[in-house]
């Protein structure tokens, strides 16, 4: 999701001219809609959370938000489709699997030792 940003200003201009942000659907919805108020009952924080996420179903650029989102990390708020919990899961997989490829390479590079 994008905040809403006045377009008068330069640096406003030069996001909205970087094409990802150009081509989100969310840029027509309202922001709270992404972003959780404070002190919001759970019921209506999962019911906004998938009315966000059926916004990010249509999103042309679903892909590059979510990516900016991780790579952020984005802390609050519906990204690329993913709640802040569902990012941060997410993460915490990409560095597992980055552990285990790294460990797996240093294995693979080690020198093999004949038993005799």
């Amino acid at each position: 999701m994008l905040h809403p940003i006045e377009s008068s200003t330069p640096r406003a201009a030069a996001v909205e001219d970087d094409p990802w942000h150009t081509g989100a659907a969310c840029r027509s919805d309202e922001a709270g809609l992404f972003f959780a108020p404070s002190k919001e009952p759970t019921a209506a924080r999962l019911a906004r959370e998938e009315q966000a996420k059926r916004v990010c179903a249509r999103c042309p650029v679903l892909l590059e938000c979510r990516e900016h989102a991780l790579a952020q990390p984005e802390p609050y708020g519906v990204w690329g489709g993913l709640t802040a919990a569902e990012r941060r899961v997410v993460l915490t997989r990409r560095r597992r699997r980055d552990l285990e490829l790294r460990d797996s390479r240093r294995l693979a590079a080690e020198p093999r030792r004949i038993a005799g």
